[in-house]
């Protein structure tokens, strides 16, 4: 009976190196605990009520006026949306303006055909399928026609006051750049900022980053020195490491023209 010839380490190291392989990288931010929740406290100090930018009266337009945002600037978005939403702040108006009449308004937005046509269809949506009120799950958001995640999660937390992480470019960025919550997609970063952010200061979270990303850590040139993370952050790209006084900065003042982005 011939003896059964012994597994030879190569084999053996091969058959592991593939079953480690498989295994998902678990994700860890540069951060520890604590340098995480001094960061959330000093956005907490600086920005104690942070608003989004986008101009709207009540879900609805909420829904209208960031689904209108995408490849677009707020301040572009709330040009457009003051006249429109005079004429047409429910589904049933927006309805009946019509496709046509939705275009003469937001003609300086891209892609504004495209996006008359989705108002007028998640209008038609919500009148048909919701009564004509915004529903407030994101599955349900989602299937409102050119409504993302993205799209769903701002409304889930500026209209309902739930808290979650819309993730747009300049959190995107940030997450990226700063090494918080590094992720290949956006739906990723999603996931490993919720991992991240201290759960006390998660309702605001979305609103600090974005406007820390627009105003401070710029996307063509972050401006370290005005920055209160600067000594914290573990960007390769900072080119500071004292972070600004912290203060709290006035109030922020919708409708006015934003910096720009």
């Amino acid at each position: 009976m011939a003896t059964p010839k012994p597994k030879s380490s190569t084999s053996t190291l091969q058959k592991s190196n593939h079953a480690s392989a498989r295994k998902p990288k678990r994700f860890r931010s540069a951060y520890s605990k604590a340098e995480l929740e001094e960061i959330f406290r000093r956005f907490s100090v600086q920005r104690p009520e942070p608003k989004g930018e986008l101009e709207h009266v009540n879900p609805f337009t909420l829904v209208v006026a960031v689904a209108l945002s995408a490849q677009a600037t707020d301040a572009g978005v709330n040009k457009a949306t003051r006249a429109l939403f005079k004429v047409a702040d429910t589904p049933e108006k927006m309805l009946a303006l019509g496709e046509e009449g939705i275009t003469q308004y937001i003609r300086t937005i891209g892609l504004y055909r495209n996006k008359a046509k989705n108002v007028i269809a998640l209008s038609r949506m919500l009148i048909d399928e919701f009564g004509s009120e915004v529903p407030k799950t994101r599955e349900e958001l989602m299937r409102l026609p050119g409504v993302g995640r993205k799209t769903a999660n701002v409304v889930m937390s500026m209209a309902f006051g739930i808290p979650t992480i819309a993730v747009d470019t300049h959190i995107f960025r940030l997450a990226n750049r700063l090494l918080l919550a590094p992720g290949k997609t956006p739906d990723e970063v999603e996931q490993h900022l919720l991992k991240v952010i201290p759960d006390h200061y998660l309702f605001r979270a979305h609103h600090w980053l974005i406007l820390h990303g627009r105003y401070t850590c710029k996307a063509r040139k972050p401006e370290c020195e005005r920055c209160i993370i600067a000594d914290l952050c573990r960007s390769p790209e900072k080119t500071c490491d004292v972070p600004a006084p912290l203060a709290e900065l006035p109030p922020q003042v919708i409708g006015v023209a934003e910096a720009v982005e």
